[in-house]
């Protein structure tokens, strides 16, 4: 993957601008999610969540990224009072980039959508990323990469 650190990656959150360069002195932590208000998805969140403070006392910020839209966000993000950005992905600007966006079966049709992954960041290089995800305890092994580097 190319360096991040030089990529002019500029996406909304919360109406804000956001740019991986602007973030090259701190860990990022990026989850690419499919869809607000599904159920992996709502229990993703609620994990990383709960493990926020910790994350915030390991130095590393977390974004959740998605396509949908900035209300959509705005509505999960306050359903699950959660701590941190959602970033609307709508044109799939950093999906291309991770390379998220997977051809996957939904009740046996084939349609496009992203592969939950995640990838820890810091001075623009990828440390470390997980692709396929399952839910369940992943936000803790993130945390624990975290913690450990």
């Amino acid at each position: 993957m190319q360096d991040l650190a030089t990529t002019d990656l500029t996406l909304s959150a919360t109406g804000a601008g956001f740019s991986l360069a602007e973030h090259t002195q701190r860990t990022l932590v990026l989850y690419f999610y499919p869809k607000d208000n599904t159920p992996g998805c709502t229990t993703e969140a609620g994990q990383f969540r709960d493990l926020h403070a910790e994350f915030t006392a390991a130095g590393a910020a977390v974004f959740g990224i998605s396509r949908d839209s900035l209300k959509s966000h705005e509505n999960f993000k306050a359903k699950l009072a959660l701590p941190f950005e959602l970033i609307s992905d709508a044109d799939e600007i950093a999906c291309n980039l991770f390379g998220t966006i997977k051809m996957k079966n939904m009740y046996g049709k084939q349609v496009r959508g992203i592969e939950r992954s995640t990838f820890v960041i810091r001075g623009g290089r990828v440390l470390r990323e997980w692709r396929g995800v399952k839910v369940p305890g992943h936000a803790a092994e993130v945390l624990a990469f975290v913690k450990s580097v």
